[in-house]
């Protein structure tokens, strides 16, 4: 009796293990530039620039993925986490706030620390802006801007700019893109956002979710921004309802809308709708 019992023993060993490595192992870490890396995996990707005198992240993901970011960043850099740019306030990009509050700050703009507060979100952060702001850290520089509405009314550009690059959050994403309308998302206002991030001198592009993007991505997304708000606002004119509006606005040249899967045509379209039907009306 005391092999199968062995064998019995050895299986849920090898379980537990296989599940503390899926557990431990649901992140990854590359880098995009000299001093500059990524942590992608569920989530928000995370911007981690390197210094001198410690760490900048930017987003730091769900609640649960705080101890192996911290192992991550480990593995680029002996120091320590000093500061967190929050993009917005969702729960995928801001989770670990309650973890890293107590080893670092954590900078985000007003409006996204407002939408934590109103939404019961742990961790808001200590310090805001309101238009712009900068982080100097070991003789680096990381900016940080306002450009306007788009994803959220809080959304935050992030510049590196001896690096050329900025991570754009969830204004950026390389599949297709959620309107909050909720808290102050709006397709027009994410156009105008885009441009003002198109002035930046960057060539590479760290997106919320999805790989890296250049200048030439961005205005592709920015266009498709144009061409799906120009599509809504003919269908609404030509009388399409709002329960109709969804399937008519599937276009084989518009790549969002034939994602089913992403955020745009679940969750954007019924307040996309309203939008344009107040602009157009």
């Amino acid at each position: 009796m005391i092999k199968p019992l062995l064998r019995t023993g050895m299986t849920f060993v090898l379980l537990f293990l296989s599940l503390s490595s899926w557990a431990q192992g649901r992140l990854e870490i590359s880098e995009v530039k000299d001093g500059l890396y990524m942590i992608t995996g569920p989530g928000g990707n995370i911007g981690v620039r390197l210094t001198n005198e410690g760490v900048i992240l930017i987003d730091d993901k769900f609640p649960q993925d705080f101890d192996e970011i911290q192992s991550l960043v480990a593995s680029v850099s002996e120091l320590p986490v000093r500061y967190v740019i929050n993009t917005h306030h969702h729960g995928d990009h801001s989770g670990s706030n309650v973890g890293f509050l107590e080893v670092a700050e954590i900078i985000a703009h007003k409006n996204a620390r407002d939408n934590m507060i109103r939404g019961n979100q742990e961790g808001p952060p200590r310090l805001i802006y309101t238009e712009s702001t900068a982080v100097f850290l070991g003789g680096v520089e990381v900016q940080a801007f306002h450009m306007g509405t788009g994803h959220t009314n809080g959304d935050t550009v992030v510049y590196f700019p001896e690096l050329k690059t900025i991570h754009g959050g969830d204004l950026l994403h390389t599949t297709a893109p959620f309107m909050d309308y909720a808290n102050g998302g709006s397709s027009g206002g994410w156009v105008e956002t885009l441009n003002n991030m198109l002035t930046l001198d960057f060539d590479t592009a760290i997106p919320g979710h999805g790989g890296l993007m250049d200048r030439r991505g961005i205005l592709a997304f920015r266009n498709q921004m144009e061409a799906v708000r120009m599509r809504m606002a003919d269908l609404i004119r030509n009388g399409v309802s709002a329960d109709d509006a969804a399937e008519r606005l599937k276009d084989p040249a518009l790549s969002w809308t034939q994602a089913e899967s992403g955020l745009f045509m679940s969750r954007s379209i019924p307040g996309f709708y309203q939008e344009i039907a107040a602009e157009v009306q």
